[in-house]
């Protein structure tokens, strides 16, 4: 597997979120889907199987110390694969890399394999912060990120 940086733009990423917005209007009930945003300071990795792009996510900063994990979203027939704890272990090295010391996820509660994925990987469950879809209906995790000796 390929691991590389690509715009939102790409079509075949500009798929990947076309297609993760489908599915979260079907596990929500209709309801829209969290838009991507373009936070200018946003990082995009994109997992390439075989040339096809398979799965992306970003990296954006939250404040000095926490970056944030958007829209992790691997294509169903790739799922359970490893794919997704690749892009995640990709996105926190970025992070680290960009000096975060903490990276947070927000999930939606009709997602508990998610939940469940970033716990496995070692996120820990966050109280709500307050802010505009955080708190008891939208799950938020963290996990730190180890320290340079």
């Amino acid at each position: 597997m390929l691991i590389q940086s690509r715009p939102l733009a790409d079509p075949e990423v500009a798929a990947l979120a076309a297609a993760e917005q489908r599915e979260l209007r079907e596990l929500a009930g209709g309801a829209a889907g969290r838009d991507i945003g373009t936070h200018g300071d946003a990082c995009w990795l994109t997992a390439v199987l075989a040339g096809r792009a398979v799965a992306y996510g970003g990296i954006r900063v939250r404040d000095d110390d926490t970056g944030e994990l958007e829209h992790l979203y691997v294509r169903p027939a790739y799922r359970r694969r490893g794919v997704a704890r690749q892009l995640v272990a990709a996105l926190e090295e970025l992070a680290y890399q960009r000096g975060h010391s903490l990276v947070r996820v927000e999930t939606g509660p009709h997602l508990p394999a998610a939940v469940a994925f970033f716990r496995a990987c070692g996120y820990e469950s966050l109280p709500g912060d307050g802010e505009p879809g955080g708190g008891p209906y939208r799950p938020c995790l963290a996990k730190r990120l180890p320290v340079p000796a």
